[in-house]
């Protein structure tokens, strides 16, 4: 692992430092905890934001996520995100998981 130095505010250390105490764990593996579901939760963000611009299927959007499609399905409800998925939006998947079979 690397160190990285990163400068708080006094009340949001004191914060940190109560919530390590709670979980019995130390300040440094909670914010590596933290950091790990910050950074899930903006890949995820940032891929449900794709799909609702038509960027990308949603199919896409799950492996941008690093995520199951039936996840990235349940983000898009969540997120009020329509999920219109009928016969094209299957064979668009379909295509796209047989190019990533076959390496392309």
């Amino acid at each position: 692992m690397e160190s990285v130095t990163a400068r708080l505010p006094k009340g949001m250390l004191r914060e940190l430092e109560r919530l390590a105490r709670d979980q019995q764990i130390d300040r440094s593996e909670l914010v590596r905890r933290l950091i790990g579901r910050a950074l899930a939760q903006l890949k995820s963000e940032r891929a449900l934001e794709a799909y609702s611009k038509g960027h990308i299927t949603l199919w896409k959007a799950a492996k941008l996520a690093g995520v199951s499609l039936r996840e990235m399905m349940e983000l898009a409800r969540q997120s009020g995100i329509g999920v219109p998925y009928g016969p094209d939006e299957l064979e668009r998947d379909i295509a796209y998981a047989k190019k990533q079979l076959s390496g392309e």
